[in-house]
C-alpha cells in the first residue's frame, strides 16, 4: 500500500509524487541496461558511486555487478505472478532508488527489472539515492535512506505501491544479527548473501504477489 510521506517546502506546501517525479526526473533516470553500464564502468575505473569511495564500497561493487549479471541469466518469475501483474499493471511506471554498492539492491534490482519485462506493461527508471536526496527522504524506511526503494506510479503520475527495502525473510535475518550483536560488517554481508540464496527470490515474489492482490 502507498507509504509516501509528504515533504514540505519552504512555503509549507506538501512535496507530491506528482511534484517529485517530474519529467526532468524521468530524463535523468537511467534504464535498466544505463544502470548496469554505470555498474560496469564504475568496476573498471576502481571506483564506485557516491561520496563513500572506501576499498569496502569498491569491493562491493565488483561484487555486486558480478550477482547482477548471475541473476539476469537465472532469474525466472512464478507464471501465477506474471499473470496477476499482467491483469493489474496499467501503464505504470517504477522507480527504484538505488546505488551500485548497496548488497540488497544487487540482490533485488535485477528481480525487479524481470518483473517489469514479464509484464510488458511497466516502465522501469532507475536513480541514485545520493543524487536524489529530496526522493530518497520521501521513501525513508523506519528513518533511515535504506535502499532499494521501488515506487509504483500510475499513468497520471499517482503513487499505486512502494516496496523495499528488502524482503521480509531477508529482514529477519537481519534482525537475529543485530540481536545476537554481530557487528563486523564482512560477517553480515556473507549471511544477507546465504539468505538471498537459500530464498531464492521467492520473498520478493509473495510480497509483490500479495502487494498487487490488495490493489
Amino acid at each position: 500500500m502507498p507509504n509516501f510521506v509528504p515533504l514540505i517546502n519552504n512555503n509549507m506546501t506538501p512535496i507530491t509524487p506528482e511534484a517529485l517525479f517530474t519529467p526532468a526526473l524521468f530524463a535523468q533516470a537511467m534504464d535498466f541496461s544505463a544502470y548496469m553500464q554505470l555498474s560496469e564502468q564504475l568496476v573498471a575505473e576502481g571506483r564506485t558511486s557516491g561520496p563513500n569511495q572506501s576499498e569496502a564500497y569498491v569491493y562491493y561493487t565488483k561484487l555486486n555487478l558480478q550477482r547482477m549479471k548471475r541473476l539476469n541469466k537465472t532469474v525466472e518469475v512464478p507464471a501465477q505472478l506474471t499473470e496477476l501483474m499482467k491483469q493489474k499493471a496499467n501503464n505504470w511506471r517504477w522507480i527504484t532508488i538505488t546505488e551500485p554498492w548497496c548488497g540488497d539492491a544487487a540482490q533485488c534490482v535485477p528481480v525487479i527489472e524481470k518483473l517489469a519485462l514479464a509484464t510488458g506493461g511497466i516502465q522501469t527508471h532507475y536513480i541514485l539515492r545520493d543524487k536524489h536526496p529530496a526522493i530518497m527522504d520521501a521513501y525513508l524506511t523506519n528513518g533511515g535512506r535504506s535502499i532499494p526503494k521501488l515506487i509504483c506510479l500510475d499513468e497520471k503520475g499517482a503513487e499505486v505501491f512502494t516496496w523495499g527495502p528488502r524482503p521480509a525473510v531477508i529482514q529477519e535475518v537481519m534482525n537475529r544479527l543485530k540481536a545476537d550483536g554481530v557487528t563486523e560488517i564482512a560477517t553480515i554481508v556473507e549471511a544477507i548473501q546465504k539468505a538471498y540464496n537459500d530464498d531464492k527470490q521467492q520473498g520478493i515474489y509473495q510480497e509483490f504477489e500479495a502487494l498487487l492482490q490488495q490493489l
